[in-house]
């Protein structure tokens, strides 16, 4: 199991969000449209995940779409939201997690397509639950292509530059009520372990009313810098820290 990226909704336009990383020394890029959703998005890929500003584009069509992150960003509208991670058995994933006793959405099939017209494909898998304050669960994801391709892939796109790959995270820190609860739920979720190996993941007592990821954290951090309600620990890395 592997982060496969951190979403972060936002009120500003994936161009906006894009140029602000782009002047803190990041080289981040616009994603594309989910067009059953409603939504587009920016990107900022780093050496095995990323991250994803992710913002509604078409209300009318994001209040009529039924799915679960698209609900949980119309409930935040600003904000940390949820973490995805990467699988290569997603089928194998959602029968363990339904005989543990979790209740899923089922395999879903997504897409989006990007501002030169391709279309990425990819599965996802959630846990269903009702949209509250309360942490939402993570959700998965199955790519169609593998890690090697997509990245090769957008390399060629120009969506990802060589510094991108030398940025990694190091710590996620999410607030919540009963860390204890949270942590053993968790554990059951990612099949035992919080220690991933391209991120760890904590968890501390909440400070405010609202229970999601508090802090994304980077190797080599520096400085902290808030971007549409998230905290992020800046790497200090060439002219990254800025």
């Amino acid at each position: 199991m592997l982060l496969d990226h951190i979403v972060h909704f936002i009120e500003e336009t994936p161009e906006q969000a894009a140029a602000h990383w782009r002047g803190k020394g990041f080289y981040a890029a616009v994603g594309g449209r989910h067009e059953q959703w409603g939504t587009h998005n920016a990107l900022l890929y780093l050496k095995n995940c990323y991250i994803e500003w992710l913002a509604v584009e078409k209300m009318d069509v994001a209040r009529s779409a039924d799915h679960p992150l698209t609900a949980l960003l119309l409930h935040d509208r600003k904000g940390f939201g949820t973490v995805c991670f990467r699988t290569d058995r997603i089928e194998a994933l959602d029968e363990r997690l339904t005989k543990e006793g979790f209740k899923t959405s089922g395999i879903l099939n997504a897409q989006r397509k990007t501002g030169s017209g391709e279309v990425i494909r990819w599965r996802m898998l959630f846990l269903s639950e009702e949209i509250s304050d309360q942490l939402p669960a993570p959700f998965f994801i199955e790519w169609e292509e593998t890690d090697e391709m997509r990245y090769e892939s957008l390399r060629e796109r120009g969506a990802i530059q060589p510094a991108n790959e030398e940025l990694e995270l190091d710590l996620l820190v999410f607030g919540v009520r009963d860390p204890e609860e949270s942590r053993a739920k968790w554990k059951r979720i990612l099949g035992g372990s919080l220690a991933l190996p391209n991120g760890q993941i904590e968890f501390e007592e909440l400070a405010g009313q609202k229970e999601r990821l508090q802090k994304v954290v980077f190797k080599q951090s520096g400085k902290e810098e808030t971007y549409e309600a998230g905290v992020y620990r800046l790497p200090v890395q060439g002219n990254i820290e800025n």
